[in-house]
Parts: structure tokens; C-alpha cells; sequence
């Protein structure tokens, strides 16, 4: 069994790039994501962060969203796959591995988009005060009988 999946949470280093195919419509959208790898210098003993660089691909109506909503500097998280890629520039083979996303989940506010908070907008995922506060209207489930804690296998 294979398992090929990225999540990444980073900072935009510049607008999303939107495009269509032009035999099927479909969206595309370009980002650019650095995400910071936090390590102690042993020369000085303090803490820096290293920049990493990520190319992402959104595809669909989740790249429309991107493209719409996303500016440079905005915080979001991507779940994706690693899609290795060869081509070729003036006559020289070059590779390299980008990052195809199944899901952009948007960080921050949409107000704060560049100062990184990291609170607020949560890409429309339903935040807390979306979840009805009356739960009357759901049952409560049945405890099983003669099942203890002990019997639980974990």
C-alpha cells in the first residue's frame, strides 16, 4: 500500500494565479506557499525559521474560491498529494514536485488577509456560532447494555 499525501499550513508569497482550460472550462489556480521549518542555530543558540517553498494546484470550483478570495500573505492550510513532474526549458530537462491540492482550507480573517493572525474567516468551514445551540430536536444514543469501559479493546 502507498500513501502519497501533504498537509501544509503557510503564508501566500504572492496572488493566486487563476486560469480555465480552454477545451473544458475547468479552473486552475496557482499558489505559492512558504512554510516556515523552525531549528536552533548551535552558533548563536537562538531559534530561526528557514523558508520552504511550495508550488500548489487547485483545481475546480475550489480554485475559483481560491482565486476569488486568497491575496499574498493569507494563511492557509493545504491536504494534498505530491505529483512529480518532468519537462523541458530551451532545450533542458528539468523536474520538479508540486503539490496538488484536494482541499484549501482558508486561515485568517478576510480583513486581515497579509498580517497573518490567524484568526477569523475560516474558508467556509462553519465556525462554532453556525452550530445551532438548541440540540433538543437530537437523541440522545442508547448506552449499550453489558458493555463496560473494560471491555473496550484500546
Amino acid at each position: 500500500m502507498n500513501i502519497n499525501r501533504v498537509v501544509l499550513t503557510g503564508n501566500l508569497t504572492k496572488d493566486p494565479d487563476i486560469r480555465s482550460t480552454p477545451e473544458t472550462g475547468l479552473s486552475i489556480c496557482k499558489l505559492r506557499l512558504a512554510v516556515n521549518t523552525r531549528r536552533k542555530n548551535n552558533a548563536s543558540g537562538n531559534w530561526e525559521d528557514k523558508p520552504n517553498y511550495f508550488d500548489v494546484t487547485v483545481f475546480g470550483r475550489q480554485a475559483e474560491s481560491c482565486g476569488q478570495y486568497l491575496k499574498k500573505g493569507r494563511p492557509v492550510a493545504i491536504d494534498g498529494r505530491l505529483d512529480w513532474r518532468e519537462y523541458e526549458v530551451d532545450g533542458q530537462k528539468r523536474q520538479s514536485v508540486d503539490i496538488i491540492a484536494e482541499n484549501v482550507q482558508f486561515l485568517g480573517s478576510r480583513e486581515d488577509a497579509g498580517n497573518g493572525n490567524g484568526n477569523g474567516y475560516s474558508g467556509g468551514i462553519r465556525a462554532e456560532s453556525d452550530i445551532p445551540a438548541d440540540t433538543s430536536d437530537f437523541e440522545t444514543a442508547p448506552v449499550a447494555a453489558g458493555v463496560s469501559d473494560d471491555d473496550i479493546p484500546f
